[in-house]
């Protein structure tokens, strides 16, 4: 996510920000990553302009999306909800024509009837051209994208973005233990997760232009599994996914959407464990708030049976000191034995469970 990571990348020749050249390094790397999209966040149109149409002049727009083309990864605008409305259908026509996939959409920040009716709208006229759309800054889902399923994602959460500047005051761990049982039950939502740099509950401080998550490494990549998020962001910069190829593998290869879901194991504001099916293959993440517990996860329900395959994630030992401690191990385990997790405080864990071959 380009806005969050403040554009901030290094080891490059030429002048990071929002120009053409930071674009096609951030296609470069999710070409090699095999991550679909890259987003243009705020920054590509004229600011204060409500013009959709007027692109700013380090970005050479449709070079982007034809180098994007070329590496088979999509681009997706960021857009004003009074930019796109005011000139909707043309804004959806033009850049539809030009090859970009489709909006994110932002600052709706109401759910009254003129912002209820802008959503449906919106979702609409981008389904005749063909657009995918995230309604970011909005409430959250009440069942638009039922009928609409180019809409994707919606954000009505207390998400990851927060941590550019919430005060160490903010209890995210309390919040993250708590959303799944409660705002997830509207429908996915626009989290935003994927942070490299992770702090303890003490360490934890917000700075803007190099943002860092609280809790662990390993509570950042369960998130991936916990969280309903079809249009799946990876919030940080490529220069720290580089420094960290094994979480970045994890990452890129999850599924956004999946084939069945089962709880474990949980209490709401507390825990929760986690498992998704994809294929043959389950994904099961757990989190924990700032209380680090030992957690049995009977993997019985998952109907598996026998010996898997399971690449696992878990906090590292000293990873209640230094949040990005994790150890990433592939073991064989029976699945007629419960899985045993501890948890850092903040903590978490994840395992890829894939059948014997």
């Amino acid at each position: 996510w380009d806005w969050w990571n403040a554009w901030n990348i290094s080891g490059v020749d030429f002048r990071a920000g929002i120009n053409t050249e930071t674009y096609k390094y951030y296609i470069d790397f999710a070409a090699a990553k095999g991550i679909e999209y890259v987003i243009l966040d705020e920054g590509w149109a004229v600011n204060k302009k409500a013009d959709l149409m007027q692109i700013v002049p380090e970005i050479d727009l449709p070079a982007i999306v034809e180098y994007g083309r070329q590496k088979g990864v999509g681009i997706i605008l960021w857009a004003g909800y009074w930019a796109f409305d005011r000139d909707m259908e043309n804004v959806c026509k033009h850049y539809s024509e030009m090859g970009v996939k489709g909006f994110k959409v932002d600052f709706m920040d109401r759910d009254d009837q003129q912002m209820t009716a802008f959503n449906h709208r919106a979702a609409e006229t981008a389904a005749r051209y063909g657009l995918i759309l995230d309604l970011h800054g909005t409430h959250k889902p009440a069942g638009l994208n039922r009928t609409w399923p180019n809409v994707l994602n919606f954000e009505g959460v207390h998400g990851l973005e927060q941590m550019k500047w919430s005060p160490e005051s903010v209890d995210q761990m309390k919040y993250d233990a708590t959303i799944p049982f409660i705002r997830q039950a509207a429908g996915p939502m626009d989290y935003t997760q994927g942070a490299m740099r992770n702090a303890t509950r003490k360490n934890y401080r917000p700075v803007n232009s190099e943002p860092m998550s609280q809790g662990t490494r390993c509570h950042q990549l369960a998130l991936y599994v916990v969280l309903d998020s079809p249009l799946n962001m990876l919030c940080d910069s490529p220069t720290n996914y580089l420094r960290e190829a094994e979480c970045t593998e994890f990452i890129a290869a999850i599924p956004t959407v999946w084939d069945e879901t089962r709880i474990l194991g949980g209490r709401m504001g507390e825990y929760i464990v986690t498992a998704r099916r994809s294929g043959d293959t389950w994904y099961v993440g757990a989190i924990t708030d700032w209380t680090p517990r030992d957690v049995e996860v009977d993997l019985a329900p998952l109907g598996i049976g026998g010996t898997v395959e399971a690449t696992i994630f878990r906090d590292g030992v000293n990873a209640d000191r230094k949040a990005s401690d994790y150890k990433r191990e592939t073991i064989r385990i029976d699945t007629a034995e419960p899985l045993k997790i501890h948890l850092a405080p903040g903590g978490g864990f994840v395992a890829v469970l894939a059948p014997v071959r």
